[in-house]
């Protein structure tokens, strides 16, 4: 799948049929190349030219060792990997997010460069869930130990739990919201994870980094029990710990340990 071009032509708002017709092809050969094949040069111009981004980055040149990554983990479901989070192209991230019909799930400490990327991130959730998706967020609590230890560990100190409530304030928009709903966990997160329907978005965590700068794995579900899932189930069991994030409780416990 082109993830970039299905993500150009919908935030531009352009049907495949009407890029098939400015590119004088049948709108199956557009849904084609949506599908992953590579149009021929004069089509790949006429494309980018009208959604008015770089060819490169719709079709960016075949890395091979990207291709020897992909081959051994395509039983585990690995679509791809990124060296760091800053690699993740925006498209993906909001194509992914703009196209789930069943849930949204996110777990985090901070989590602020997924608003800080896009203001409108508690608009296009709340869309979202009044389209019947179910949307879970789920941010490490300000004043519980975990997120102490982790700020002791990045060397920033209190700075994370200042980060989680700045972060906060991009989703109370969401309290009350229909289909939305937030959490604040305490637990030893090795792993920030984005999950939009079938495909998973995992950020590992490695000592004394921060999250950005460490790697990203795409992972989608296939039939067979792999990475996937077992990602999927640390999130419910992490959900399923967490206390609910209201405007009166902000911050005012710590799961009811006591220290």
């Amino acid at each position: 799948m082109n993830e970039r071009l299905r993500s150009a032509l919908a935030q531009r708002g352009v049907p495949p049929a009407a890029l098939a017709t400015v590119c004088e092809v049948d709108p199956k050969t557009v849904i084609r190349w949506l599908g992953g094949r590579v149009p021929h040069a004069r089509h790949r111009w006429a494309v980018a030219h009208h959604l008015q981004v770089d060819e490169t980055f719709l079709w960016p040149e075949p890395h091979p060792r990207a291709a020897q990554v992909a081959g051994p983990g395509a039983g585990a479901g690995l679509v791809a990997t990124y060296p760091d989070r800053a690699s993740v192209p925006r498209e993906l991230w909001l194509s992914l997010l703009l196209e789930a019909e069943q849930g949204i799930d996110v777990l985090v400490f901070s989590g602020t460069f997924f608003a800080q990327s896009n203001p409108r991130i508690a608009t296009m959730l709340a869309q979202r869930a009044a389209a019947g998706v179910k949307v879970r967020l789920c941010f490490g609590d300000p004043h519980g130990r975990a997120v102490a230890i982790r700020g002791r560990e990045e060397g920033i100190g209190d700075a994370l739990a200042a980060k989680i409530g700045a972060s906060l304030t991009y989703y109370r928009p969401l309290l009350g919201t229909s289909g939305c709903e937030i959490r604040l966990h305490d637990t030893t997160l090795y792993n920030s994870l984005f999950r939009y329907d079938d495909d998973l978005l995992v950020n590992p965590h490695v000592w004394g980094r921060p999250a950005s700068a460490n790697p990203l794995l795409h992972l989608q579900k296939d039939g067979e029990l792999g990475w996937f899932d077992g990602y999927a189930q640390s999130f419910d069991a992490v959900w399923g710990s967490a206390r609910p994030w209201t405007n009166d409780t902000e911050g005012s416990q710590s799961h009811g340990r006591q220290d």
